[in-house]
């Protein structure tokens, strides 16, 4: 393996790292609806577990309430436990086939616990990001001990190593304190 592919796969995983981060951030709940929320609430599909996103056309009525429409008429009651029994502090109502899952308004209390929980996810992804900075460092310096590589390639290579993880490291700040604006706002 070279340095350049080294560094390739590098970045590769730290995007990777930022795309994870993204998703998992995506489910933390703030005071405004978004169907994402759902994505992780499994319902009991004939004896299977199945994301409701399998077994329902779920979207947003309005800025505050998401609504579920199931595919099969029998489903209705299933996804409504579902919902209740999953640990997102949601309250479904069925309205005959529609089921609505308004957002409850969060206390401050709430918020800022779950700033806690952003920051902590933010930093569990940057300590991600710092493995693989010395993970590639790694390879670097093995190829220089192998002889397929000069050391001042290694330095360069770590020089850029480290602008590389630098940058991602700003850009999970960015996210984190984006969420935790979001999550904030009243």
């Amino acid at each position: 393996m070279s340095i350049a592919q080294i560094k390739q796969s590098t970045e590769t995983k730290m995007t990777q790292s930022i795309a994870t981060l993204n998703s998992s951030l995506s489910k933390v709940r703030t005071g405004r609806a978004n169907p994402g929320l759902l994505d992780s609430v499994m319902v009991d599909y004939y004896g299977n577990p199945t994301p409701i996103g399998q077994v329902a056309n779920v979207s947003l009525l309005d800025s505050r309430t998401i609504s579920v429409q199931p595919w099969e008429k029998g489903m209705g009651a299933k996804i409504e436990k579902a919902i209740r029994d999953s640990d997102l502090g949601l309250n479904p109502s069925a309205m005959g086939d529609l089921i609505r899952v308004p957002m409850p308004s969060m206390t401050e209390e709430r918020r800022k616990e779950l700033t806690k929980v952003v920051r902590n996810d933010g930093e569990g992804t940057k300590v991600a990001v710092r493995n693989l900075r010395r993970d590639a460092n790694d390879a670097v310096k093995k190829l220089v001990k192998d002889k397929e590589a000069s050391e001042d390639d290694q330095k360069r290579a770590e020089g850029e190593i480290q602008k590389m993880t630098d940058k991602y490291i700003a850009e999970i700040d960015k996210v984190v304190a984006a969420k935790e604006a979001e999550i904030l706002a009243v």
